[in-house]
């Protein structure tokens, strides 16, 4: 009996039973989609404080982002929020001309590379994989906070989607939309407790180029977050 409970001791000391283990690094292949974790429709501070506490933030920290933040960042974004489709920002007609780009370089649980959101499912889909942060801090014309930030959301816009219901002034509306989900990420981050900023000067045909982005995609915002 004495050395039976010796050796399940060893046993339990070789496998590492009992003891907490992190979660493991997802490193999906390009084209692969992933759910991410639920986001959450109750937070724990009021709207009202997130508008006073909403800032931009150039300068962060060297610690990482959890997946669940980022889930709640990109759910800000473009989330769906009704059985009809709808969405956390207004759209022109429930069009929907909006595609928002994830650049991962320090997020527990999640390999550097390029994802995009599918708001469809509140999921990722691996897009090229790798730390992208330096590649896109060089075509953006405030380089450090997207080389320092844990990631970059990148909004961009099929103009089409809108123009043809609305012509000309369907680009007006998709600016607006663009604002609207931008602010959306400011308002969660500032519930986090994370800074952001919102950057619109970069290479627009070399930020497509980092990217990878389709002919028909044209990059608006770029917006880094990370701890302050």
């Amino acid at each position: 009996m004495r050395y039976g409970l010796a050796f399940l001791i060893l046993i339990l000391i070789l496998t590492g039973c009992g003891s907490a283990t992190p979660s493991p690094t997802r490193t999906p292949v390009s084209g692969d989609e992933f759910d991410l974790p639920s986001p959450r429709l109750a937070g724990e501070i009021s709207l009202e404080e997130t508008l006073l506490e909403r800032r931009s933030i150039r300068h962060f920290s060297e610690d990482a982002l959890t997946l669940a933040e980022v889930s709640q960042l990109l759910w800000a974004a473009q989330g769906i929020t009704s059985e009809q489709g709808w969405r956390t920002a207004p759209s022109a007609g429930a069009l929907y001309p909006l595609e928002v780009y994830l650049v991962v370089g320090n997020v527990e649980g999640l390999a550097s590379g390029l994802y995009k959101y599918v708001p469809d499912g509140h999921r990722l889909m691996s897009v090229k994989d790798g730390d992208l942060r330096e590649e896109l801090a060089e075509v953006s014309l405030s380089p450090d906070p997207v080389r320092n930030g844990a990631v970059s959301l990148v909004i961009a816009a099929v103009y089409e989607r809108t123009t043809t219901k609305y012509g000309e002034k369907g680009v007006r509306y998709v600016h607006m939309e663009t604002g609207h989900a931008a602010q959306n990420v400011y308002l969660q981050a500032a519930a986090l407790g994370l800074g952001n900023v919102v950057l619109g000067a970069f290479a627009d045909e070399r930020l497509k180029g980092v990217l990878d982005l389709p002919a028909e995609e044209a990059p608006l915002y770029i917006i880094p977050v990370g701890r302050p």
